[in-house]
């Protein structure tokens, strides 16, 4: 009989770094944590509360946005907080439950929008190359339909991935280098046959991460053919400079998921997971409301309608 050990919590090593440079990045996250925050939350808050855009803002691309926002907002604070309390503390330690907890939120936050920004791309295609018939293809049956959609794949996938990655067994190390639980760090530290286990995550990524990406690409190329057709220089160019900016956001958001969830099993560094985990569960949250909304003439203006509102009020 082996001496197996029952491990009860793990460490968060995170970053590697000496305490003066972890404080540098508390503060460095915190901000970020901040202006995410305060983003997310304003684009939710515009889609109720400011009268003169309700018709406007209540359109499928205003209602898939706020639903994006609020998958960002879920995901940011399943990982982040406890990032920035490692920081400045000694025992960096999460149990076991909390764990898993964690990896059930991040792995369904992660599917969810995948599947919602692809409904995005749909959205975008319906009303640049097929105008006329918007109202009709996008009611709010659909929209409703792909937002209940997105929720249901993302957290089917992560019931799955958290399932099997609670019958792992750990009887060696428990120090986890990265800044959160996820399951590929989870599956270096187990002990038993994780074959599994791989073979559902790529699986699982293939139709949640490639098939998204791959219909979202196609969805901008139809726009961009149908952009080229406008006749008006300066609106091809805000055109593309719109549709260039969703696509970088995309692009990098399923390039680092899509990298972390099918990284090579041999010659690959944690190390360079935990950058690239940085990338899609800090960076890309952040500049969504930049990017998808804060960009917009129309949300723009409701912003400034809100804030005169409340400094009258005052």
């Amino acid at each position: 009989m082996e001496n197996i050990t029952v491990i009860t919590e793990f460490v968060l090593l995170g970053f590697p770094l000496s305490p003066l440079a972890q404080v540098f990045l508390f503060i460095i996250f915190l901000v970020i944590y901040t202006v995410t925050l305060i983003g997310n939350i304003a684009v939710i808050t515009l889609t109720s509360l400011d009268p003169h855009l309700q018709i406007r803002l209540h359109t499928p691309m205003y209602f898939l946005l706020g639903h994006l926002s609020f998958i960002d907002l879920c995901y940011m604070t399943a990982t982040v907080p406890q990032m920035l309390a490692n920081f400045l503390r000694e025992s960096k330690t999460i149990s076991y439950a909390g764990c898993m907890v964690q990896i059930f939120s991040l792995i369904s936050c992660v599917g969810s929008e995948c599947i919602l920004l692809a409904a995005m791309a749909y959205d975008r295609y319906v009303a640049i190359c097929h105008p006329l018939l918007y109202t009709v293809i996008m009611n709010r049956k659909v929209c409703f339909q792909m937002v209940a959609g997105s929720w249901t794949g993302g957290f089917l996938n992560s019931l799955v991935h958290t399932l099997l990655t609670s019958t792992l067994s750990f009887c060696g190390p428990r120090e986890i280098r990265h800044f959160m639980c996820d399951v590929p760090p989870l599956l270096e530290l187990s002990c038993t046959d994780t074959a599994l286990n791989n073979i559902v995550l790529h699986t699982a990524s293939m139709f949640i991460g490639v098939s998204p990406c791959f219909f979202i690409i196609i969805s901008y190329v139809f726009i961009a053919l149908a952009i080229l057709q406008i006749r008006s220089t300066e609106g091809r160019r805000k055109a593309f400079s719109t549709c260039t900016s969703h696509l970088a956001v995309v692009i990098m958001f399923f390039g680092t998921a899509l990298f972390n969830y099918n990284r090579p099993s041999a010659g690959y560094s944690l190390d360079v997971d935990t950058l690239v985990s940085a990338l899609y569960c800090i960076v890309t949250p952040m500049l969504n409301p930049i990017i998808y909304s804060l960009r917009n003439q129309e949300v723009k203006l409701a912003v400034k309608r809100l804030a005169s509102a409340k400094w009258n009020v005052f």
